[in-house]
């Protein structure tokens, strides 16, 4: 695997996201030795929801009014119900999203993070996953959606929920790792990845 310690990967996010759905890729991002910035349309912190209540707060390193896509090397969206649901009516966050995509750099989506790459409109015929509760949603906005631990399309990550974390984690790193499938779009071939990864 190449070196990737220094890339910088944006986290998009409003309050409500699942805990463990930022702090998990967060942490082995960042033994990776990549640099990761949580962006948000909130000023100062964002808070976190842990499976039925509200728990931790994490600081904001980069508000979403000053991000800009090419400062980053990738863009993880973590789900929760809440969360997204916010993300998707918010202009800004769709744009921010949206220019990753459209500059073919990875993206890592997982449980209901998907949900804000719907507004992008750019997901048509690309392989997903999701938590299912996503799937019609999803297949509605053009995309081909599995019951997998992890798919990737063309540089997007997708995961179903935190069970599939260490997947997903393994995935993203290995994505960054690998930027020159990025580099070339029409190159990059679908993997779907099971238990057997």
């Amino acid at each position: 695997m190449k070196n990737i310690h220094g890339k910088k990967v944006a986290i998009l996010t409003e309050d409500g996201f699942e805990e463990e759905e930022l702090t998990s890729p967060k942490k082995a991002l960042e033994e990776a030795g990549v640099l990761v910035y949580i962006v948000s349309p909130r000023k100062k912190r964002v808070k976190a929801w842990k499976h039925d209540h509200w728990s931790i707060e994490l600081p904001v390193d980069v508000s979403l009014d000053e991000a800009r896509q090419e400062n980053y090397d990738a863009l993880l969206l973590p789900g929760g119900v809440l969360n997204p649901d916010q993300l998707r009516i918010n202009k800004k966050a769709i744009a921010f999203a949206d220019s990753f995509l459209e500059n073919n750099k990875p993206v890592a989506a997982i449980c209901h993070g998907p949900q804000l790459l719907i507004e992008t409109g750019k997901l048509n015929g690309l392989n997903m996953t999701s938590y299912p509760s996503l799937q019609t949603d999803l297949r509605n906005a053009g995309a081909v959606w599995h019951d997998e631990e992890v798919v990737i399309d063309r540089g997007l990550i997708t995961s179903r929920s935190p069970k599939d974390l260490d997947a997903f984690n393994k995935q993203l790193i290995r994505t960054l790792a690998d930027t020159s499938t990025m580099e070339e779009k029409s190159d990059t071939v679908t993997f779907k990845y099971s238990q057997s990864m």
